[in-house]
């Protein structure tokens, strides 16, 4: 039902929680549960949700569309505002993003308490918050890092820093302490009553202007609620790499670390000064959650930004295989999405989302452009279009439904793999990559996405020929140069009739598994899924089925024993003597479980740069 209910404040959701008995609190995940199907009446600027026999709440949002003000939900059962039917529908509501006008007047004033900025710029730097962000890298601890209050001397070269606000460290503290009961309880026990705990602790946090702690903390929120809904696919790798981010960030700065980019900035609609010159890349098919279907189209600017066209509505695999060459509209402007992808835009009064989005907002004009081919690897064999990756590969063979192909050009690295974007039977990635497995030594360049999950697998959603040999596809002049592997059919005629051998031996699949760091990734989000109790099994087990000793085997020593140390941890509680958890408990192993996640996350990024060079 959540579609249909408008976005909600965080500290608008938590208020309602804390005015909860305990009773009732007990009860609220239930309730959530229960408002699935229900009907959503709307109309007049209000919103209807009927709950029971004598119980409706009414939700009337203010002029942006968002429940910002406990005072507009309302309650017509006996026991409102403090009931559990207000809780449950606001809990059932999406998260809200911070008002940009709100959180820019906190910013100030958390300035205002910090002191005057560095004369070579605002303290507060922007940094984007998002599984695309670089992997942070380094300890969480910060020894020897300045106390609260404390400036770092300036000298030439340096510029003088504070560190954060008394007020600043006590929100970070409360978002950390919110965050780890979120990785203690795991996303089955992480119910309503801890989301509204780590929600009031972001709203602190945008009171005191830590924009990214903040939006990190709604990103766990989201992405929590995607992981326990069981009509949405799964995101435990994504709500792992935020929950890392929140801890990481929070770590710092509830250690007093000086460093401007833990400040982050509100995201918000970026504006252009002038028109936006945009080259299309490639179309990307789209099948949701809530039967949502339909496409993306992928541009990027002169300097490889990425952007994106959306077009996804209710309609399933169905309407996802239609929608590559239905309408899209700018405004005013009106074409279709193959036509974009092949060609470009000039967006002049472009308004375009923290993700990218081209947002169709009032004073927005568009007019086609001339397209141009994707931007070519360097010598290493790597390049970039946006969000997306472009690399020159040549084919081994088949594994699976899997391609086994050589980065180019080759230094003995062995095969990686080209995985389905997509494996539903409605679209034709599967069945392109099995007729590129049927030449190989064919060789192409690929746009697509790295999986998150897999370092040697790249996802592909489009292919080219390879400019300067005859060993790769020939593709209709009306295609103009690519074939969208969601949407285009390849046939024989698209193929070299003489392809020449290659000169390497052919691959089995084996030689192209992934290191065995995958087990590290494997701990890390067992215990995101089933919290600290599921993080101690492996101790429990005294390595029964060898996952620390194959990381050893492999190299990966340190994480190996990170992995092992977790489960020591995780198993090991210190109680005071009332038999509560101790202080020093409560911090340890949320500090453990981030130290062997930031170096999962340091690990894979340098083991992705050793595959496909980029």
């Amino acid at each position: 039902m959540s579609p249909s209910l408008p976005p909600v404040a965080p500290e608008v959701f938590a208020s309602a929680v804390e005015s909860l008995t305990t009773r009732l609190r007990g009860r609220l995940d239930a309730a959530v549960e229960a408002l699935a199907g229900t009907p959503v009446t709307t109309g007049d600027g209000t919103v209807r949700v009927r709950c029971g026999e004598d119980a409706r709440v009414t939700l009337t949002p203010g002029p942006s569309g968002t429940v910002t003000d406990p005072g507009q939900a309302h309650c017509t059962c006996l026991l409102a505002p403090r009931c559990l039917h207000l809780a449950a529908v606001l809990g059932a509501c999406p998260v809200a993003d911070a008002a940009p006008a709100d959180a820019a007047s906190a910013a100030d004033a958390a300035s205002a308490a910090d002191g005057p900025a560095p004369a070579d710029g605002p303290a507060d730097r922007a940094r984007p918050v998002g599984r695309d962000r670089p992997a942070a890298s380094g300890s969480p601890a910060a020894p020897g890092r300045p106390g609260a209050g404390t400036e770092t001397p300036a000298g030439p070269g340096r510029r003088s820093v504070h560190v954060p606000s008394a007020d600043r460290i006590r929100a970070a503290s409360g978002l950390w302490t919110a965050a780890a009961a979120v990785l203690s309880a795991g996303t089955a026990g992480a119910g309503a009553v801890l989301q509204a705990e780590l929600l009031r602790a972001a709203h602190t946090a945008r009171l005191t202007g830590l924009h990214r702690a903040e939006a990190a903390a709604l990103d766990v929120v989201r992405h929590l609620r995607d992981e326990r809904d069981p009509y949405r696919p799964r995101a435990l790798t994504v709500l792992a790499d935020t929950l890392r981010e929140l801890l990481l960030v929070t770590h710092r700065l509830r250690s007093a670390d000086p460093d401007p980019e833990l400040i982050g900035a509100v995201r918000r609609h970026h504006r252009p000064d002038g028109p936006l010159r945009l080259y299309g890349v490639c179309r990307e098919p789209v099948i949701g959650p809530d039967g949502l279907g339909g496409v993306v189209t992928h541009l990027v600017d002169d300097d490889g930004h990425g952007y994106t066209l959306p077009d996804v509505k209710p309609g399933g695999p169905a309407r996802a295989r239609r929608a590559g060459t239905a309408h899209v509209a700018v405004r005013s402007f009106l074409s279709d999405h193959f036509r974009v992808s092949r060609g470009g835009l000039i967006v002049t009064g472009a308004v375009v989302a923290p993700d990218g989005r081209l947002l169709p907002e009032p004073g927005v004009r568009a007019a086609f452009a001339a397209g141009r081919p994707w931007t070519p690897p360097d010598p290493g064999g790597a390049g970039h279009t946006g969000s997306l990756t472009v690399r020159d590969v040549e084919v081994a063979a088949t594994g699976g439904e899997d391609l086994l192909v050589r980065v180019l050009p080759g230094r003995g690295d062995g095969p990686v793999r080209l995985a389905p974007a997509h494996r539903h039977p409605f679209l034709a990635h599967t069945a392109n990559l099995r007729r590129l497995g049927e030449h190989p030594g064919l060789r192409i360049r690929v746009v697509g996405r790295l999986d998150p999950d897999r370092v040697t697998t790249l996802r592909p959603l489009a292919v080219a020929p390879v400019p300067g040999t005859g060993a790769t596809l020939w593709l209709p002049d009306d295609w103009q140069g690519r074939a969208d592997l969601g949407y285009d059919h390849l046939r024989d005629d698209h193929f070299p009739p003489d392809l020449p051998r290659p000169f390497e031996p052919v691959p089995t699949a084996a030689t192209a598994d992934d290191p065995p760091l995958w087990r590290v990734r494997r701990l890390v989000e067992l215990a995101v899924a089933g919290g600290r109790r599921a993080a101690a099994e492996p101790s429990r087990d005294n390595d029964r089925h060898g996952h620390a000793a194959a990381l050893r085997r492999s190299g990966f020593v340190t994480g190996a024993e990170l992995a092992v140390t977790l489960g020591a941890v995780a198993a090991h509680r210190t109680r005071d003597a009332f038999g509560r958890l101790a202080a020093d408990d409560q911090d340890r192993y949320p500090a453990q479980w981030l130290a062997t996640a930031v170096y999962l996350a340091g690990a894979e990024a340098a083991l992705r740069r050793k595959f496909w060079r980029g």
